[in-house]
């Protein structure tokens, strides 16, 4: 069941629209099994699929029907991977297969003709490893057709293959990057990079591809989220940005890898509370969009929306930030996390503890399609919105689950700041008054050693400005607007 709920974790709801499609059409007369456990997965029950299928403890019948739909889901994937991505490959590997037939049966001028026609293509998409097949049948039949150089072809041979090369050590460099990740300490992320890249002879330089520049700022961007850290990455991904850019304009094959660079882009400037910044970047990342002859909105919509909204938040424009997000259709986990966060800035905790009812799956759920800080960030509101809400017994309750699921993961990441804020927060809900001694208060400075407005990360801030709040009986969203300003 895991397996299945992987897949449609990550579609799209179009896409999973698409496949209930698929289903249908290919369903026999009478067989709904398939598309009645879709729609059991959709809710929030897991227990007991098989007695709500058919009526009775059926578990042959229901692995039978587990297998069916997973297979079918696979197939689903790959006529849509082959139906788009794949779609350019196919053509220009028919090409080069015809054009080697067609050779074979002494038609040379139709032959040169198709292998043209795919080499253009190919060269198009940046395949390098079609067109040294490519190349290879060039020189092969050079003596056909006068206007092939063989030794200029040979040339472009030799350096097509230095590109592919190139391609397959920036294809393990990042897999073993990526692997490293998991251990990867704070202060050492760009030193990894360098030592992978030169223990494969790689440079980060307008050189490297638009892809491969892409994909260096997504494993910066996640280990910098996973560590809470944008500040220390923050040149760094500048840097990279930045050898984007003097590559020269961007060819239109390539939007989609330019939207997504300034889309992170946006979201580092954002983390390090450079709000005019991320808001510039939103600016450029929409009229990219209008330009590009390529939709890409169902791709991007939404977290543009999200990310507009949050900048809205953090610089004083709550009222427009909580209309942004009402407006994403249909809603999503980001938006969800988001609102949350606007609503309890207002004090608007009726609300936004009924949104958050509708948060309902478990955590080992929402940790696998969102990330684990998604889930924390999920837990430590739900705490301070229970004991807004004076909600006792839950209070009691998610302050044991908090610590079970996140204490060894915290400590061992040193993250030991975040369980004592927590362990603050249980003492502020127990005794309340004792918030008002100078001993206590002394106790909560104490307790944090923020470095510095710049460097600090803005969701920790964010939940300590709570604290602050009840501390210093200020409004909480005035206060969290002070403590996220920077100092010109």
């Amino acid at each position: 069941m895991n397996e299945i709920q992987d897949i449609l974790n990550v579609f799209t709801l179009k896409e999973r629209r698409d496949f209930e499609s698929f289903l249908k059409k290919r369903n026999k007369r009478g067989s709904i099994k398939n598309l009645e456990l879709l729609q059991l997965l959709e809710g929030e029950g897991r227990k007991n699929l098989d007695v709500k299928l058919y009526g009775n403890p059926s578990k042959p019948a229901f692995n039978a029907l587990q297998k069916r739909v997973k297979d079918t889901l696979i197939e689903f994937v790959a006529n849509k991977a082959f139906a788009s991505e794949s779609s350019d490959e196919m053509e220009i590997l028919k090409l080069l297969l015809a054009s080697r037939t067609l050779f074979e049966q002494g038609a040379a001028k139709p032959a040169i003709k198709a292998l043209e026609k795919a080499e253009k293509k190919a060269d198009y998409i940046d395949g390098h490893s079609i067109l040294n097949e490519i190349f290879q049948t060039k020189i092969q039949y050079a003596y056909l057709n006068p206007n092939w150089n063989v030794v200029a072809l040979i040339e472009e041979f030799e350096a097509n293959q230095k590109l592919h090369q190139r391609d397959i050590h920036l294809n393990m460099a990042y897999a073993i990057i990526k692997n490293e990740m998991n251990t990867l300490k704070r202060e050492s992320l760009t030193e990894m990079i360098a030592r992978v890249f030169g223990d494969y002879s790689l440079e980060i330089n307008s050189d490297l591809t638009y892809k491969s520049l892409y994909q260096l700022m997504v494993l910066t961007a996640s280990s910098a989220k996973l560590q809470n850290d944008f500040h220390s990455v923050s040149s760094y991904m500048v840097d990279l940005f930045e050898t984007m850019l003097s590559k020269g304009p961007v060819p239109q094959k390539y939007q989609y890898y330019y939207l997504s660079m300034l889309y992170l882009m946006a979201i580092t400037e954002f983390r390090n509370k450079r709000f005019s910044n991320s808001k510039n970047l939103l600016l450029q990342f929409n009229g990219a969009l209008n330009e590009s002859k390529k939709n890409y909105s169902e791709v991007f919509d939404e977290r543009i929306a999200v990310l507009t909204a949050l900048n809205y938040l953090y610089t004083g424009s709550i009222a427009l930030a909580e209309q942004t997000l009402l407006k994403i259709k249909p809603p999503s986990l980001n938006r969800d996390l988001a609102l949350l966060m606007c609503l309890f800035q207002q004090k608007k905790f009726q609300m936004a503890y009924e949104l958050f009812k509708g948060i309902s799956k478990s955590d080992d759920w929402y940790e696998r399609k969102m990330g684990w800080t998604w889930v924390l960030k999920k837990n430590i509101i739900e705490i301070l919105l229970l004991i807004e809400l004076d909600k006792l017994d839950l209070v009691l309750n998610r302050f044991e689950k908090f610590n079970r699921r996140f204490g060894k993961k915290l400590r061992a990441i040193e993250e030991d700041r975040v369980l004592k804020f927590m362990g603050l927060v249980k003492e502020f809900y127990e005794n309340p008054d004792a918030f008002k001694t100078d001993e206590f208060q002394k106790k909560v400075e104490d307790s944090f050693e923020f470095v510095g407005r710049e460097q600090e990360d803005l969701f920790v801030m964010s939940f300590f400005a709570w604290l602050r709040a009840k501390i210093e009986q200020r409004d909480l969203y005035a206060l969290t607007l002070d403590l996220v300003k920077l100092k010109n």
